[in-house]
Order: C-alpha cells, then structure tokens, then sequence
C-alpha cells in the first residue's frame, strides 16, 4: 500500500511538472452566471453573450458551474449543455475551470474520474456543505479527491458550507498534495488569507474568493480573484489587479474605490440576484433566476441601476 501510494504522489509531481495550471489560472476569473428565459429554461443565447463580453474585456479565465451559476438547480443534462456551450465558445481563447463538488465525497470523487476535462484547467471544489465535518474530515475529503490525479482548487467558503476549512489544514493539504494546487479563499477574516499566503509552498497559489478582497490580497502575494462582479465590470476589475501585480498601488486603489459600493450592492440579497441585475441592465442576459433564489428586490434593483448610472 505504501508503495502504491508513493508511485501515485510521483505520477501526480511528473504531471504537474509537465502541466501547472496555476500557471494560467491568474488574474481575474469570473463565476460565469446562467441566464434563463422567461420559462426558465437556460438562455444559451445570452450566455453566448456574456462569455463573448468578458473575453473581449480583459477576463483571464472562466469558472463554469460555480455557487454563481445556480447550479443547484441546474439538471444533470442542463449542466452538461452549459458546460459543452461554454466550452465550444470559448474555442480555447481562455482557460476554464469546472465546478464539481459536494458532501458526498465518494461520489464527487467518481464525478472528477468520469467526467471528461480534456478541455479545463481544473475543478473547483468546493469544502463539504450541511455535514458541517471537523478538520481532519475536511483533509480526509480533499485526500481522497487529490488522489484522481487531477488539477483540484480547494473551495472555502464558510458563509454557504458552515464550515471553515482552518490554515492549518489548507497548509497540511498544499504541503502534501501537489495536486490540490490552489485555493479559492472566502473566509471572512482577512488574516486568514494573508496566513496562508506566508507559510504557503511555492507550489501552492491563493486567489481571493471575496471580491472586495481581491486588492489587498493580490497586492499580499495572492492570484488575483474568482470574481462574481468581475463578469459586470472586466474591464475595469481585470485592469485593476494587473496594476496590483505591476505594484501600481494608488491606480489599483482608485479603481478599488469606485467599485466598492457596486460590488456590496450586489451581494446585498445574495447572490446572483445583484450581478443578474446588473447584466440585464446592461442588456447581456434576461433578469431571472431559479426558485428557491428570486431576482433583487425593487429596492434593492434600483440602488443597483443608480451605482451603475454613477459608475
């Protein structure tokens, strides 16, 4: 067994040598949103659309079945559409990254084995939802998901899984796993993220998973960001962590400023409803959404419209 298991870690490096996604996963990539039309069914039309706008905007990569996606409510063959749709607009001007996980590890584990990502970057994964597992079983998860071979980004977002995946272990999985190659980070404590990009590996990257993180964590040391606004304003978003990475610091900060109202506004009610509503407005995509999530309040719509007349 030890064997075995030493044979697989040095296949995992060998791969890893000759292929680092962690390469080409950064910058700004962005939760790509799906569009419905008024029946519900998935609007492949605008998400053309908006794959369209944001490669013609600066977008480095995109995330494609991310929370942002509502892929909750997507069907197995609604998931498969998107994705093949995604994929064939793409054409491989931009690197993508696919969205698999959950809380039963078994089966997200036979979901990365199975599915054909010839054409991704990686998975993201996100930590285990509902069970609420300690961090030895969060380590056990993404243990058994590194030993697909395949190029995984740990996913933690305590405010949706109710669970935080703590430094510690973040640090013991990058340490061990070259595979696990990077996290999307979304804990609400700030010193969390710069912790993990002190101690980190070499190997291992950070990208932001709070848009209005994305600065001062990418000016720390971090990637850049997954970004949910990001598909709304890439130009703008994009521009602004390439001058962080350029150590243009007041440029970066300008931008920053202008953006940071927009960008609460749009979480305000959750999300996507604040970023739909800022696509709609800009005549990207249709502004609904799939039960249990309903479209921003009217209230909520209008300080939308009114930042953005601003902006």
């Amino acid at each position: 067994m030890f064997l075995t298991y030493f044979f697989t870690l040095n296949s995992i490096n060998l791969k890893l040598n000759n292929f680092l996604p962690m390469s080409r996963l950064k910058g700004v990539g962005v939760a790509l949103v799906t569009p419905f039309n008024e029946d519900l069914s998935v609007d492949f039309d605008s998400l053309t659309k908006l794959v369209e706008y944001n490669i013609e905007n600066g977008t480095n990569y995109l995330v494609v079945l991310g929370t942002t996606a509502e892929a909750a409510t997507l069907s197995a063959e609604e998931k498969k559409q998107v994705t093949d749709h995604i994929v064939k607009t793409t054409s491989k001007r931009l690197p993508l990254v696919l969205g698999i996980g959950g809380n039963n590890t078994l089966d997200i584990k036979k979901q990365i084995e199975e599915t054909d990502l010839s054409e991704f970057d990686a998975v993201l994964s996100v930590s285990p939802y509902y069970n609420k597992p300690n961090q030895e079983g969060l380590y056990q998860h993404y243990k058994m998901l590194a030993e697909t071979g395949k190029p995984i980004i740990i996913y933690n977002v305590p405010a949706r899984t109710g669970q935080n995946v703590e430094t510690s272990t973040t640090l013991r999985l990058a340490k061990e796993f070259p595979n696990l190659f990077m996290i999307k980070e979304a804990a609400p404590n700030i010193l969390q993220y710069f912790d993990i990009l002190r101690q980190k590996p070499a190997n291992f990257s950070l990208v932001s998973g709070d848009d209005e993180f994305t600065l001062p964590v990418t000016l720390a040391g971090g990637d850049g960001v997954i970004s949910v606004i990001g598909q709304g304003y890439p130009k703008e978003f994009s521009t602004m962590v390439q001058l962080a990475f350029d150590g243009k610091v007041k440029e970066a900060y300008e931008i920053h400023n202008k953006l940071v109202e927009i960008t609460r506004l749009i979480f305000a009610e959750g999300n996507p409803c604040g970023i739909k509503t800022i696509l709609a407005e800009k005549g990207i995509i249709k502004n609904y959404l799939r039960l249990p999530l309903v479209a921003a309040s009217e209230g909520l719509q209008a300080q939308i419209k009114a930042e953005m007349a601003k902006l």
